[in-house]
């Protein structure tokens, strides 16, 4: 059975592979069953593709490791809250739970800027955590981008 903790380090380790790789470094793992079944990392520059954030990678991932579009009894840990796009493909995942690491006070849909998980009025609820790791996820977007400029 795999902890918070630890698959939150998992999910660091892939954001730093993805810096190495050129990316902005975000990297995520989905747990199901207390095991690792999906390990992620940004590629959006890697694919040519904006829609490439690290948590669509991981979906689809898993998706195809279970053998359903439905993530159900799925936990997604992600360094970075998730912006718009990937909120909304959580939703329709139907994960169990998010947990991210670092808050984006830019593009952040899980309260940071908007709350797209969780409104009321959508047909599906997830419970959200976010913290665990966080000043180290935060610390590596910081450092990533001050190499760049």
């Amino acid at each position: 059975m795999i902890t918070d903790l630890e698959a939150m380090q998992a999910a660091l380790a892939e954001a730093r592979a993805a810096a190495e790789a050129g990316e902005v470094p975000i990297g995520a793992v989905v747990v199901r069953g207390g095991e690792i079944v999906v390990r992620a990392q940004n590629r959006v520059l890697r694919d040519n593709d904006p829609t490439a954030h690290v948590e669509i990678v991981a979906l689809r991932a898993a998706a195809a490791a279970i053998g359903n579009y439905r993530l159900n009894g799925c936990t997604l840990y992600v360094t970075l809250e998730p912006c718009a796009m990937c909120a909304g493909a959580m939703i329709h995942a139907r994960l169990d739970r998010l947990v991210f690491a670092a808050t984006d006070p830019k593009a952040g849909a899980c309260g940071s800027v908007l709350a797209v998980l969780n409104h009321p009025q959508l047909n599906h609820q997830m419970q959200v955590e976010q913290g665990i790791l966080g000043e180290e996820a935060a610390e590596l977007l910081r450092s990533f981008f001050r190499e760049r400029r």
